[in-house]
């Protein structure tokens, strides 16, 4: 297997540069849809597109048992040296690179599944949406196992490291507005004041309370009031809340929590207070079995002493809506050590590529781990 990654190497850091120049933001992803689609083609496995959103994806060979690997394939939009632009800050452009080097070395090695594998390379992973529209569009219909795979942050995971699994936070991103009268700045009583409503909301949330023990947190991320007249009191508001939890349960009394105090606070207040959900995604729901599979093919490709314990999060995934929406899939993703840096979403954010060939080594043993001991019959080799 190292020998066929090797001779591939050129290929493989050929389709990672070309991505990471090609960035596109969420639902966005037509050229880099239509680029891996070709990458499928010409290795003789026919895409899968779909009609309804961006996304490809790619299956080989045949029974029930299936095995999926998943990669997300948007990049962000973010100010990078002075321009708004989509930038690959996150590592999608890894990921997919990692997901079409399998497949390449898959292909190379003439391998037979005993069963089907497929290849899901999802849209919008930043919008918190593409895994539901997987599941809305029926891709994951038949899946057994379903592997993933993150870029770490260095201070997470070293480079010449990886995780078994990552253990994502819950995260629910909410859109309010606070709806009063105007009033003169003279005459204070004669309406309501928004932004002392807000800063009373931030003070109200900051009392929220939950079991200490799993970690949790609600920001307000934006808040805007007020127009080019300062002897004006605004009575009206808009504000961006973001919420976070290390367990979906707890992700559940948090947004019940945020509810009754800006109930609360409105009724006080005298005013209309309206909060809307704007995007979530689940915390990890990881299956032992999978995450097992993944520790051995880390150990057999690194060394047992490059396995480290899986990786725990507030970042979010929309990877875990699968096994969320889907709990009989059974799910885990490799977190990667590659020496990046400064940081995810960081505008100039770089990793050591070479990992890319390790992690892609690990990702394919567990494949056909995955297949050796739960698939159908005997899975082989070819060349």
């Amino acid at each position: 297997m190292k020998q066929a990654i090797q001779a591939l190497r050129p290929r493989i850091f050929e389709i990672f540069d070309h991505l990471h120049a090609h960035p596109e933001t969420s639902w966005n992803e037509v050229n880099t849809t239509a680029f891996i689609s070709d990458i499928l083609r010409e290795n003789l496995c026919t895409p899968q597109t779909l009609e309804s959103c961006t996304g490809v994806i790619g299956e080989i060979g045949a029974g029930v048992f299936t095995v999926g690997l998943r990669s997300d394939i948007d990049a962000l939009w973010q100010e990078v040296r002075g321009t708004f632009q989509a930038n690959h800050s996150c590592g999608h452009d890894g990921h997919m690179t990692l997901a079409l080097g399998v497949f390449l070395v898959l292909t190379e090695l003439d391998y037979r599944p005993a069963g089907k594998l497929r290849f899901i390379f999802q849209p919008a992973e930043e919008k918190g949406t593409g895994a539901l529209k997987m599941i809305e569009e029926n891709v994951l219909e038949g899946v057994d196992f379903l592997y993933g795979v993150h870029v770490r942050p260095m201070e997470e995971v070293k480079d010449g490291q990886a995780a078994p699994a990552i253990f994502h936070g819950a995260a629910q991103f909410m859109k309010g507005e606070i709806v009063g009268t105007d009033a003169h700045g003279a005459r204070p009583h004669q309406g309501q004041n928004a932004i002392e409503i807000g800063a009373a909301f931030v003070t109200l949330l900051n009392g929220i309370h939950l079991n200490p023990s799993i970690p949790y947190s609600v920001k307000m991320t934006q808040f805007a009031a007020g127009g080019e007249s300062a002897n004006i009191i605004p009575g009206k508001a808009t504000f961006s809340l973001d919420l976070r939890a290390q367990d979906n349960e707890v992700m559940k009394m948090l947004t019940k929590k945020v509810g009754k105090v800006a109930e609360a606070l409105a009724t006080a207040n005298d005013v209309e207070m309206t909060l809307q959900p704007v995007s979530n995604v689940a915390a990890a729901v990881v299956n032992e079995q999978a995450q097992e599979i993944m520790a051995e093919a880390i150990a057999d490709t690194l060394g047992k002493e490059n396995l480290v314990a899986p990786v725990v999060t507030t970042g979010g995934e929309d990877f875990h809506f699968y096994t969320l929406k889907k709990p009989e899939i059974k799910a885990t993703m490799l977190g990667l050590g590659c020496d990046l840096a400064p940081g995810l979403h960081h505008p100039d954010m770089t990793f050591n590529k070479d990992a890319l060939l390790s992690g892609i080594e690990i990702l394919t043993k567990a494949i056909i781990l995955t297949f050796e001991k739960y698939g159908e019959g005997e899975s082989r080799h070819g060349r």
